[in-house]
């Protein structure tokens, strides 16, 4: 069994998430299972395939940095939260539908896009022999581009957290830092971490189609972020604080660059 052995662990893992929400009715505990969901599969794949080569260990544990990083964090966040309002929303809107709604629209949807995004690393884990031959200068290129969105994307966070510390701050937007740069530092860092992760997928000397095909990971998660569940959400909130329109007009979205003048 190859890849559709992620696709099994998948779907298995997001039953158990939808079994838990269904019995405690919040759906939106299907957000903390996004992250470590990542890092269950690809070591499951790890163990199971018993192929303990230098490339999948490399790729796992940059995997595991970012993915449990991200559960611990919403995680926190959510753990003892109502139910989020998206979801809530829902739950209304789908009525006496609830139940096979969130299983197929929340949950095994959810687990979709996981096997969409994490494709490249899942293959890595399903596909023997790989670290016989593979190209070290593309898998430092990966893993130090990994690095640079990794320092976006944490950096990004403590800036933020520490901003939204400051309560005489609270009502201002957050403006410096890497936010000076980008209004999505954190954001653009995940995405970044992704076309890393590909990169060291393409240091591997198999030729595969799952192999090339899983280009679609780092163009599916940077196109969610920019402009469907990162970005956009985010701005709609952001735009009620004074001082938008200056700061939206000379800073980047996404990519970060010098402020326009």
């Amino acid at each position: 069994m190859g890849i559709e052995l992620a696709a099994l662990v998948i779907f298995i893992y997001f039953l158990v998430f939808f079994v838990v929400a269904t019995i405690i009715k919040n759906n939106s505990i299907v957000d903390i299972g996004w992250g470590l969901g990542f890092v269950v599969t690809a070591w499951i794949l790890f163990f199971v395939k018993a192929d303990y080569g230098i490339d999948k260990i490399i790729v796992n544990v940059l995997v595991s940095l970012w993915g449990l990083r991200l559960f611990y964090y919403i995680l926190k966040r959510n753990i003892f939260a109502e139910e989020d309002f998206r979801y809530k929303k829902w739950r209304e809107d789908w009525g006496k539908w609830v139940v096979p709604r969130a299983f197929l629209q929340v949950f095994m949807l959810q687990g979709l896009f996981m096997f969409v995004v994490g494709l490249g690393v899942f293959w890595i884990n399903v596909t023997p022999g790989l670290d016989s031959g593979f190209s070290w200068i593309l898998v430092v290129i990966g893993v130090l581009v990994w690095i640079f969105g990794y320092f976006f994307e944490v950096v990004g966070d403590y800036q933020l957290k520490k901003h939204i510390a400051n309560k005489n701050k609270l009502q201002k937007l957050m403006t410096t830092g890497l936010w000076k740069y980008t209004r999505h530092p954190n954001y653009f860092g995940e995405a970044v971490m992704w076309w890393g992760l590909f990169i060291v997928v393409l240091a591997m000397p198999t030729d595969s189609f799952w192999k090339y095909l899983s280009i679609i990971s780092p163009i599916v998660i940077t196109y969610l972020l920019r402009f469907v569940s990162g970005v956009p959400m985010l701005e709609r909130k952001m735009k009620e604080a004074p001082g938008w329109d200056e700061y939206a007009k000379k800073t980047n979205a996404f990519i970060p660059w010098f402020p326009k003048k």
